[in-house]
């Protein structure tokens, strides 16, 4: 089905389509109260509720309760368990879903995996300070790192080698993939999920190529040539793959920072608005820092414009109210029905996450702007109105297909102030809801690549689901809630021993953990048993070459539950920049305590 906008105000029947979960927790005794509003349109026939593990491929009994209700408890939990619960609601006409993932004092996650850091060499020595921090922003955030260069001239075969080789060398640890500049863009399929056929009907771009390790791809069977792009013609040989779901579940997290064809150019043809590639990835980078660091701090609540409607079940927006509620609660979501509204709204009221659809092009989305009869907003328009948003939701047509010049999705990666990540959310719908409870938005994005036509998240027509498309836009390694790490760690020797001491986190915090390792690189080793109240650690087995580092750990509280969250680590010594064209792994580690 062509993507073409509806009249009217339709965002409340699109909401219809989500049940906006939220969990109030205690621990006294303990338990898990789930709740939603009811809905304003009908009352519902039924509500039925599911509970698993996350690490389970489908749900327990349901438990089946009368349409009027608006809450319910579970009393069989345990603290420091995380739960995930399925919220179907039954109408005459269709059903609605919500899920979200809940616990008390949930324990914190401190080494997440192993992550190849994949950099197009085209700007790596201009950057070089930059990809530095990031690497020991990544290893004090828990994450071990591998990095190697790649040329935007590669065989996507080529860098496809090097990541499975890096992979299967150690497959209990290598689980993510960041894709930073324009490394080779994997092209597969025959689909067309905007629904414009022929003219973009073919192969899409296919990160999650880079993610699968154990599928066969193969380059012979289709012979697709109607699509108006070139990009997207596929035929045998032509180093496109056939494969227009995934062949095999996606095993590694992949997100992209690519800026490579951003001109923001105002009209075609037209002369280049933004600044040079390098500058924005540079800018990309001292966002994600900031980010990390809590050098700025957005409000959690979102924004959402829903210019399309329930489109007979699709409802491209449940997306939103469905994620966003488990995130900040459903009175955290602000709507915007009112055309035109969008860009002007987030480009003056800053939020941690904004949705937005709309009927599309490459560089436009209709609703979101001014630009016409239409209130069409472009990629310029977004960029130079610098909407203050982080995490970005975005539908349309064509948009979905990254890989154009000022694609859209892409906008939010070039905004001057606050945009880390995006994601083409409503063919298939994506399913966000871990990240209330501490995980990073790729793993979220490989839960949607693997949640196939019979996968356990739904939407009432959740089209394309499975489809090779599916990609994230941003830094897969970053988590929505930050905790300002400890001021500046300083040392003093002590005969055998190192006194640490640092200043204390801005934030109310539970206590600080201190790690070591004898290379800057790590892995880190943790010292402390349980988080320190005071700001200051006596290392008796220390030495003056070790390097340290202190991350401060918060209980974090959300609309899904609580849990244990730690800071961007504080290292007593810096990165230095690496030389261009090597490999260089820094690793982070912790024992068992």
């Amino acid at each position: 089905m062509i993507l073409a906008a509806t009249t009217g105000q339709a965002t409340e029947t699109t909401l219809e389509y989500a049940v906006e979960v939220s969990a109030a927790v205690q621990t006294a005794p303990p338990q898990i109260t789930l709740s939603w509003p009811q809905d304003a349109m009908v009352l519902p026939d039924a509500y039925s509720v599911y509970r698993k593990r996350s690490t389970d491929t489908s749900w327990g009994l349901a438990i089946e309760l009368p349409g009027s209700t608006t809450s319910w408890t579970d009393k069989k939990i345990k603290p420091g368990t995380a739960y995930e619960y399925q919220v179907v609601k039954h109408t005459e006409r269709f059903l609605g879903y919500g899920y979200i993932y809940s616990g008390i004092n949930v324990p914190m996650s401190e080494h997440r995996g192993t992550l190849l850091l994949v950099v197009d060499r085209t700007h790596a020595a201009e950057l070089a300070l930059e990809l530095a921090r990031l690497q020991q922003d990544l290893v004090g955030d828990g994450w071990s790192v591998i990095r190697f260069e790649v040329s935007p001239t590669d065989s996507v075969a080529r860098v496809k080698s090097l990541i499975k080789a890096r992979h299967f060398a150690d497959p209990a640890n290598v689980n993510c993939v960041f894709l930073f500049g324009h490394v080779p863009v994997p092209y597969s399929g025959n689909i067309v999920p905007d629904g414009h056929f022929p003219a973009h009907q073919g192969a899409w771009p296919c990160d999650g190529y880079y993610g699968d390790m154990d599928g066969v791809w193969t380059d012979c069977l289709v012979n697709q040539s109607t699509a108006e792009d070139p990009r997207n013609r596929n035929v045998p040989g032509d180093g496109k793959f056939d494969q227009s779901t995934f062949p095999a579940r996606i095993k590694l997290m992949v997100g992209r920072v690519d800026l490579s064809h951003m001109p923001g150019r105002q009209s075609e043809g037209g002369p280049p608005t933004f600044p040079r590639e390098v500058e924005l990835l540079r800018n990309y980078l001292n966002k994600d820092h900031k980010f990390r660091t809590k050098a700025f701090d957005l409000p959690r609540r979102a924004m959402l414009g829903d210019y399309f409607g329930a489109r007979d079940g699709e409802a491209f927006a449940a997306s939103g109210w469905r994620n966003f509620s488990t995130f900040f609660g459903a009175t955290n979501i602000i709507s915007l029905p009112r055309q035109g509204t969008w860009i002007p709204t987030l480009s003056a009221t800053p939020c941690l996450w904004a949705y937005g659809c709309g009927a599309g092009t490459f560089t436009s989305m209709e609703g979101i702007g001014n630009a016409n009869s239409y209130k069409d907003g472009t990629t310029a328009q977004v960029v130079h109105a610098d909407i203050k948003a982080a995490f970005a939701l975005c539908f349309g047509s064509w948009l979905g297909d990254w890989d154009a010049e000022d694609d859209m999705l892409r906008s939010v990666l070039a905004l001057p102030s606050y945009g880390l990540a995006s994601a083409w959310s409503g063919r298939p719908h994506w399913f966000l809801h871990h990240m209330a409870l501490g995980e990073t938005i790729g793993y979220s994005a490989r839960l949607t690549q693997n949640n196939g036509p019979r996968g356990p998240y739904h939407n009432q027509l959740n089209n394309g689901a499975g489809q090779i498309h599916i990609a994230l836009m941003g830094d897969p390694t970053l988590r929505m809630h930050v905790v300002a790490p400890p001021g500046p760690l300083s040392s003093q020797a002590k005969g055998r021993s190192i006194n640490l001491s640092w200043t204390p986190s801005i934030d109310s915090v539970v206590g600080y953990h201190v790690y070591r390792a004898t290379d800057l690189e790590g892995p880190f080793k943790r010292l402390t048993s349980t988080p320190l109240t005071g700001t200051n650690y006596l290392d008796k087995e220390g030495s003056v070459a070790a390097n340290y580092m202190v991350r401060a750990v918060k209980l974090e509280t959300s609309a899904s539950g609580t849990y244990y969250n730690p800071s961007e680590g504080t290292f007593l010594k810096q990165f230095a920049a690496p030389i261009a064209g090597s490999q260089i792994i820094a690793q982070h580690d912790t024992p068992s305590h």
